[in-house]
């Protein structure tokens, strides 16, 4: 039996510890929220009391924190996971951070002689839940292919983005492109109301043709077209405007050190901006579709 530490049970890394319990590995969680650590403990983890505490002896160590700044933290230091991991553990980054970030820890964790990737993750809560999240991963082929199985049993479509960060950039390159076609899609089902075609024809007939997208056919922002998206339930999110808006930044400062032009993707984190000045990023990130037909 696999004795994984998890460190971050939010909505998605407690799905995510739930499905490496189902598997039969041993997983010791830890998160800051006593909430997150109940939840846990129904799913079969065993819980504890710090970061240390949880990695004490892991063979694996996964975690899935909010910011750069949060795995730098929990990484680095004479208290960081890389000085306190045993020897030979494998260490998973499955956040969602900037790409430099990635950069120094993995680095860190390959002075000390600790396989490590960066592995975020795209599908949302119900992915994580159900096991079947894709995981961008960035890392050396060996770490890849230690990970790898670990990442199967919380996923379904494991894809190896290249060296370290790389799963970051495939991860905010994805999003980034996401966010701009749930606009132009937000605008093409509104426009279509304004001029008289109701949202269910209009699906009918573009899911169809060729403006047909991700964004329409499975996550359609209009009410009616498809029953299960967020779009019927009040925009109760799924993937919240706030995670778009933070994975649109993380794009714009890439970009901004690459020096690369990405002028809709600056449009797009200009209008999740608008979102969170309305006190509305809670919102599924479909929700923009309020801000464009004037109802948010």
């Amino acid at each position: 039996m696999t004795t994984i530490a998890f460190i971050g049970l939010g909505n998605m890394g407690g799905g995510m510890a739930a499905n490496l319990v189902k598997a039969g590995h041993n997983v010791r969680a830890f998160d800051l929220s006593q909430d997150a650590l109940a939840k846990a403990k129904s799913a079969g983890c065993a819980v504890v009391v710090s970061v240390l505490a949880a990695i004490e002896g892991a063979d694996i160590i996964v975690t899935m924190l909010p910011a750069g700044q949060h795995v730098k933290g929990v990484y680095l230091g004479q208290d960081g996971i890389i000085e306190n991991a045993k020897p030979g553990a494998l260490l998973i980054d499955s956040s969602t951070i900037d790409i430099e970030s990635a950069r120094t820890v993995i680095g860190a964790a390959d002075d000390k002689g600790l396989a490590m990737v960066d592995a975020p993750v795209s599908g949302g809560v119900a992915a994580a839940a159900a096991g079947t999240l894709t995981f961008m991963v960035g890392g050396s082929k060996p770490a890849f292919k230690r990970a790898q199985p670990f990442l199967s049993t919380m996923g379904k479509n494991i894809f190896h983005a290249g060296a370290a960060g790389n799963g970051q950039v495939a991860k905010v390159c994805n999003n980034m492109l996401l966010g701009i076609h749930m606009i132009g899609t937000c605008e093409a089902f509104a426009l279509a109301e304004k001029l008289g075609l109701d949202a269910q024809t209009f699906y009918d007939i573009s899911s169809t043709a060729s403006g047909q997208n991700w964004s329409m056919t499975s996550y359609c922002p209009a009410p009616g077209p498809v029953p299960a998206a967020p779009s019927n339930n009040d925009y109760k999110a799924g993937f919240a405007a706030a995670m778009m808006l933070k994975d649109l930044r993380l794009a714009s400062q890439a970009a901004n050190s690459a020096k690369a032009a990405i002028p809709l993707g600056a449009q797009a984190e200009a209008l999740y901006a608008l979102m969170e000045a309305s006190g509305k990023d809670d919102l599924d990130f479909s929700g923009i579709m309020k801000l464009i037909d004037g109802s948010l």
